[in-house]
Formats: structure tokens, sequence, C-alpha cells
């Protein structure tokens, strides 16, 4: 019978678990996961080796091919036996590795964003990984992260949980660690406990792990599926479809071509069912889904090095299209760190780094010690990020600001609050001395003298007057300013409890501006995207002022654009048709509410755009499971944000975002090129059989086929999915929802280079049969077929060289720095010119030595190729210039 711990006392359940409110020894810890197993839900049964290699032998084509093996051996053609044979196993081979590299490449791609916990060992607090969690673990939770285990709470703080994944029900549950006296109570009302995969939404709570992986409520429900959920992206769906629909056409012109080779009568009936089966097995894209699960799978590799964690395989092939990146403000787009930019001393504007400290001066002090940050652990700077920016200044400064705080100890302080909008320090500066920061015009209203130099004077109606303009000045330019002042105090005024006693007759020092500012590297990235035909929109929870001017420093909006900014106020203002209506003037979204950005999102999804929304907090996930793409944050982002993302930044950085979209339009222009390589190579080869059928010719020899689909199909293919990317890549507009892989010229592409490719290789054939080399009908038709043999498969191969670029030209210094692409290149052409030059093989491809003239002809044909679409490619760029 399962424990039921929400009838028990945390003190009972404690004890049940052999646990300590201190959490495990790491020693008892380890022995727990020895025993029971790491923290994960069970896999759906995996595919063996053995079961990948029968699978291939159950393929349709596969089976033709044997039987036509079997039928050729009978019938005394035992080389063509052989040959076939050997087809099926290298097809086979060539299956098994494409299935195993993309399926290894997934796995890869799940365990790249492992959640972590943190947890009570050894009486200390470790962050873990969530696997590592053992029953008996006192963990602690906080809003926005996901319940890694169930758990029974020990304390909690304003709890709520939503557990609609795990009951259904869409309202989060408060949860508290009161017992429940229930004989049975349904898991939606256990509210002093917690399930795996459910969602923390607000408050903090700490509890102990009564059950991982399997035996968890979700794990039970996940054993009921006996096997691995497999993703399809919308991409892949349309490949296999595409695939379908080639495979009855190839189906069907095989079937023309044996029939019309039994009408002519030129080739037997056993001759020319092995060329129609051969021809479907060699122009059938079988491997074309692989191929596209491969690059897909490959450029989640290349997007993780790059800091870009990919959660779903379709994002790969969405970020290439992506229109609109609606990206957060604070982390993203900025550092997530104040830094002083401008100081006003002595009536005069300094920008902070031609500032000159001077450690003794009264602003030094009171930048310094009218502060409550502090020193961690590993010296790192904690606290309010205003008063951690003031220290870090002069820390950059050289300033030793521990040595320095010591040797003005405190005596008293008073807080900041909002009425004041002031914060005082009284310190021992030889006599006790208050020092103080804050808001400028309250600041000023008590202040009644001025630091001049060196000198204490009245403080003048100009004074405040220059002081306020300034003060605006620093606000336009979305600084936060404060103001500093200092006086000398009494014995009895330092020790006060009320701060109007002391905030009075105040010397005004001077004012400090900072910032958030823009990351570096984001300008340039923004600049980039827009150069890529991609809107960049900044969505912040800031003021608008600070927004724009962000903005505006960014390039997302031009300076001076009073039009291109709306406020959350203003959205609410604005129905959803209103919003729709309006949405592309604004640039900029600021004091936006999470429930806004779904609006967002939406009105511009109404214009058919493909949306990038970024998000890191609990109320984030709508917005990002409604966006095209929802961009979690890897540092700042919560689990829940994490979850429902498509795409994790490990670095919260807006370039990352474009880098990633940079490596999405890459990996859709290597499948368009390996779509466009292999249809127009099997529609060569199409057309090559079926006009030499129709023309009563000799055919093509069924293992030529074969032995030409497998050495060049494979190799080249799978190398143009791992192509660099080009160098216009984020040069031209996105696709959007509406690029299909054969668009962009590809469609037209494939049909006419697969006409050139058939067209040049009966050309050779015919030039063969016109100008023999050797003499008797037999030798001229072999020399012929020999020639038009090595033509087709040379032909694809040169024309994998062209397929390198859709529109771009081959003539390049580094076209060829791919040395993938090289090596499949190299080795298929060795593979097919030993059929010739290996004297043993020629009778078993039927195959004659050609001379230096045949040779001559067979290399022209392949280099006519190359510059007729060489040619036609430098038409489509000018026509698209």
């Amino acid at each position: 019978m399962k424990e039921q711990f929400y009838r028990q006392t945390t003190l009972q359940v404690l004890e049940r678990l052999h646990a300590t409110p201190q959490g495990l020894l790491t020693t008892e810890a380890m022995e727990r996961l020895q025993k029971n197993g790491p923290n994960e839900l069970p896999q759906g049964k995996k595919i063996t080796l053995w079961q990948r290699i029968i699978a291939q032998f159950k393929d349709l084509m596969i089976l033709i091919l044997m039987a036509a093996a079997v039928v050729a051996a009978f019938a005394g053609e035992l080389s063509d036996a052989i040959i076939i044979l050997l087809v099926v196993i290298l097809n086979a081979a060539f299956g098994v590795f494409q299935e195993t590299k993309a399926e290894n490449a997934i796995d890869a791609l799940q365990k790249m964003s492992t959640p972590t916990t943190r947890v009570r060992r050894d009486g200390q607090i470790a962050q873990l990984s969530s696997k590592e969690l053992v029953v008996g673990d006192v963990i602690l939770l906080e809003a926005g992260d996901v319940i890694p285990a169930d758990v029974r709470f020990l304390k909690t703080q304003n709890v709520k949980v939503e557990e609609a994944a795990l009951t259904g029900e869409s309202v989060a549950v408060t949860k508290d660690e009161a017992v429940i006296d229930a004989e049975s109570a349904a898991l939606g009302d256990q509210h002093n406990m917690g399930f795996m995969n459910t969602s923390m939404t607000a408050g903090t709570a700490e509890a102990v792990v009564v059950a991982t992986g399997k035996d968890t409520e979700v794990g039970k429900i996940a054993q009921m599926l006996n096997s691995a959920e497999q993703t399809v992206t919308p991409l892949q769906r349309n490949i296999t479809h595409l695939s379908k629909i080639l495979s009855v056409l190839v189906l069907a012109i095989a079937v023309i071509i044996f029939a019309l080779g039994m009408l002519t009568k030129r080739e037997t009936p056993l001759d020319m069912l092995l060329t129609a089966i051969s021809l479907a097995v060699a122009a059938i894209p079988e491997g074309l889904p692989a191929i596209v699960t491969i690059t897909l799978a490959l450029g989640t590799q290349a997007m993780a090095k790059r800091h870009a964690l990919i959660r779903k395989l379709q994002a790969v092939e969405t970020l290439g299209a992506t229109e609109i990146i609606a990206s957060d403000k604070t982390g993203t787009l900025t550092k997530n760190q104040m830094t002083i930019e401008q100081l006003m001393l002595n009536g005069q504007v300094t920008a902070a780094n031609d500032f000159k400290i001077d450690a003794d001066s009264p602003l030094t002090k009171a930048m310094i010690l009218a502060n409550d940050a502090e020193r961690g652990s590993q010296k790192e700077l904690l606290g309010d990020p205003t008063e951690t920016a003031l220290w870090q200044f002069y820390i950059d400064k050289g300033l030793d600001i521990d040595e320095f705080r010591n040797r003005y100890p405190r005596l008293n302080s008073w807080p900041f609050d909002s009425e004041r909008k002031l914060m005082s320090v009284a310190v021992n500066d030889k006599l006790p001395t208050l020092y103080l920061k804050g808001a400028v015009d309250e600041l000023l209203t008590r202040a009644d003298r001025i630091l001049d130099g060196e000198q204490v004077r009245e403080m003048t109606a100009a004074d405040r007057e220059q002081i306020l303009k300034i003060n605006h000045q620093l606000a336009k330019q979305a600084l936060r300013v404060l103001g500093y002042a200092y006086r000398p105090l009494t014995d009895a005024e330092s020790q006060s409890d009320d701060p109007a006693a002391v905030e009075q007759s105040l010397i005004f020092i001077g004012l400090s501006g900072m910032i958030d500012p823009p990351r570096p590297e984001v300008k340039a990235a923004i600049q980039e995207a827009k150069e890529a035909g991609i809107r960049p929109l900044m969505i912040t929870g800031d003021h608008k002022t600070t927004a724009r001017a962000i903005a505006e420093r960014l390039g997302i909006i031009e300076p001076g654009d009073e039009n291109g900014a709306i406020t959350g106020q203003e959205l609410n203002e604005l129905s959803d048709q209103e919003l729709k209506d309006q949405v592309a003037q604004y640039s900029v979204y600021a004091r936006v509410a999470p429930e806004h950005k779904v609006r967002i999102v939406k009105a511009w999804q109404a214009h058919d755009k493909v949306v990038a929304m970024t998000g890191d907090g609990v109320n984030d996930a709508p917005a990002l499971k409604t966006a095209d793409i929802g961009v979690g944050m890897g540092i700042t982002g919560t689990e829940v944000s994490k979850n429902a993302a498509d795409v994790v930044l490990a670095d919260d950085n807006f370039a990352t975002i474009i880098a990633a979209v940079k490596e999405g339009r890459k990996v859709f222009a290597n499948i368009q090129k390996a779509i466009q390589y292999l249809l127009s190579a099997n529609l060569g080869e199409v057309l090559t059989l079926l006009i030499m059928t129709m023309m009563n010719w000799s055919i093509l020899a069924p293992v030529q086929i074969l032995w030409i689909n497998l050495v060049t199909d494979t190799f080249p293919a799978i190398a143009l999915g791992v192509e660099p990317a080009e160098g216009d890549v984020m040069k031209h507009r996105p696709r959007g929802n509406q690029g299909s892989f054969l668009a962009h010229g590809v469609g037209f592409n494939i049909i006419y280079q697969g006409i050139l490719e058939g067209l040049l290789t009966l050309g050779v054939y015919a030039l063969g049969i016109l100008y023999p080399v050797h003499q008797g009908s037999a030798l001229i038709h072999a020399d012929a077929l020999t020639m038009a043999y090595i033509t087709l498969g040379l032909i694809q191969l040169l024309h994998a060289c062209n397929c390198k670029s859709l529109q771009g030209t081959i003539f390049k210094a580094d076209e060829f720095k791919n040395r993938y692409f090289n090596w499949a290149v190299l080795s298929s052409a060795i593979l097919l010119a030993g059929t010739i030059f290996i004297p043993s093989l020629n009778p078993v491809f039927h195959t004659t030595e050609l001379n230096a003239a045949q040779w001559g002809i067979v290399i022209g044909a392949g280099v006519l190729m190359v510059l007729i679409v060489e040619i036609v490619k430098a038409v489509q760029r000018r026509q698209k210039h």
C-alpha cells in the first residue's frame, strides 16, 4: 500500500524517510542514488541496433531489390545478383548510420538543458542536477521553480502551485504544511504535497523528497507509455509527404519503362524488370527525411556552441523564418548592472570614465558611506543595484572600499523610505558627520549651502536652478539621478532616531547619473537583424523615457521618434483590433505587464509574422507558448519559463538570438541544397532511362544505376547539410510563414538541372555511338553506355559543387573550405572511377576502358553542367538585384 505522507506530520515524515531538516549526508545520498537510480522519468523503449538493422530490410524497396537479386541469380546473372545484394547491404548500413546519428543528436539535444535544484546536503545548500535527487533530500523552492520530484512540504510562505499537468485543474492551488486528516485524498486535495513537473507560481518553500523518478505520480503515468515519443517537425512532415508523392511518380515511370521495354523487345524481360526495379530504388528519395533530420539535429549542436540551447527540434527551422524579435530590455539588451555614466561636481558635468576621484572628498565619502551594499564571501557586491553601482565605480577607479569604510565607522543610519526619498548615515569623520544621498528635489528642499571647490558657501537661487537644469538633462538621457549632501553633527544628533532632525541645513555636494547600459555587442546584433529584414522590438517594465533612451542608443528606434513607443496603460485602452491596426508603428513597449506580451505577440501574428518572444518570469510562460519561438533565459529565467520556451539562451544575450537565427537560416538553406541536389539527380536518372527506352537505345545496366545512386547520393547530400553559412545569409529578408523548401527558385532549379543532367548524359551516349573508338556493334554500345554511366555519375558529383550555393558562384576562394564535402565528393569519385579503372570490375559493372578522347567528352559534359548552372545563377542574381 502506498505511503500516505499527507496524513503525517513533518517530523513523522522526516523520521519515516530517515532524514533531518538539515538534509542528508552526501555519502547517504549517494547510497540511495545507487540503490534507487536517478530521478528521471522512465524512457520509452529504445530501438536496439539489431532492430534498426532488421527494420532496414523491411523496407518495400529493399525487399523488391532482394527479390530481384534472387531472380537474377536463378537466371544466371550471378555478378548482377552479387552487386545488387552488395548495394542492399550498403544501403542498409547507410540507413542505420543516418538513423543512429540523427537519434544520437536528438538525445544530446535533450541532455543540453538539465534543470537544477537547491538541496541541503551536509547542512549546506548546494545546487545539484535534479536527476541526483533522492528520497529524503530537503530542497528549497521558490516561485518559478518546477517541482523536481514528489515532495511533502515542511515550510511554506504564500505558496501556490499550478498542477494542471497532473490534475487538469488550471487554477493554482494554495499549499501549506498542515496535516490532512482524510482516509483517502485525491491528488488535487493534497495541499501539503507537491508533485513532479508541477510549477510553483508564488511563494517560497522547504520540502522533503518522498518519491523520485518512476515512483512519482507522473512517473506512474509515464510507465503506461511503452514507446518513446518522436518529435516530427513541420519540415520533416512536408519532406516525408513529398517523398511519398515522388515515390508514387517514380514507381509509375518505372512501370512505363518496363512496358516500353517489353514493346521494343530490345532487352530481355528479366533485364527490363531489373532495370525498372533499380530505377525505382535509385530515384525514390527514401534517404531525404533522414538527411533532413540529421541536418536539423546538427544545427542544434552548432547553436548550443553559440549558447542557444534548442529544446524543440522544430525551433531550428522556425528560427530561420523569424521576422519579429520581441526582447526584454533588462539583462538581454542591457547588462542588468547599474553603471555610473555622469557626475556633476562644482557645477561641471563629467563623464564617469574621465572623472578623477579624490579619496578625501565629501562626494567620495557620501557615495561610499551612505550605502548599505555588502561584500559576499567571494568578495562579490551584494545589495541594491543602485548602491552596488556606486561602490563598483570606485572599485574600478582603484579605491580599496573595504579599507575606506573601516576608516569611517558608522554611528547611526536612517534607511531610505518612499516618503523622504533619502538615505542617511552618521559616521565618525574626526567629528560626527552626516552623509546622505537621494532624490534631488527632496535633497534641495533641505539644503541651504553648497560645496564650491573646497569652500562651503550659501546656496543661491541660481545654484538651485542650475542643479535642477542639470538634473533634468541627465534624466532626459534616462539616467537615474542621485543627489549627495553632508553636514557636521553634534553627538546628540548622531544618536537621534528622527531623520527629520538631522536631514536639514545640508551642504549640497553634487549629482551622479547611472543607467543599466546596453550590452556592447547588442547594437551590432540589432543592426545585423535589421539588415536581415528582422524587426527588433523592446519590451520592458521600465518607464517610457528610459526605454526610449536605451532603444535610441541601440538603434531600435530613431532619435526623436516620439511615436515609436507605447505603454502598458495605453495598450489597455486599445481593443485587439485597434492594436492589430496600430502595432506596426511601435518598436518599444514600456511599463508592460506579462499579460500584455500575449496581446503583442498575437497582434503581430495577425499580420502573418513569425514572432520570437523572450521571457524569464513565471507569468511569461503564456507569451512564450503563444509566440512562434519562445526564448527563455538560462541565467535569470525561472524553470517554468524555460520549460515553456523553444530555445533557452545560456548567456541571456540578445546577440545570441541573432546568432541562432543565422544558424537557423543556414540549416534551412542547407536542407534546400540537399533537396535540390538529390531531386535534380533523381530526375536526371529517370529522364535518362525513360528517353533511352523510348528511343529504343541500349540502357544503363541495373548495377550501374544502383551504384550511381549509392555513391553519389549519400555522402555529398549529407555533406551539403553541414555546409557553413554563406556570406549573405543575413542579407536577405526572412522567408516567414510562406517560405517553402522549394521556394526562392529551388523548384525551378530542380527541374531545369535534372533535365540538363539527363540531356548531357544522353548527348554523351549519342557521341559515343556516332564517334566510336572500337569497332563492332556490341563494343560501340558498351563504350557509349560506359560513357553515359560515368557521365551521369560525374555530372552529379560536380553538380553537388554547384549546389553548395543556391544562387552564389562556386568560383570563390573559400568555396571549398568544408572538408567533409571535399572528402565526400572525392571518395564518391574514387568509388565511381574504380568501376572503370579496375579491370576486374569491368565485367561486374558492364563497363569498358575509355581512352583519352572519351574521357575528354565525359569530363567536358561535367564541366559544361557546371558552367551552364553558373550562367543561370548569374542571371538569377542579376534579376534579384
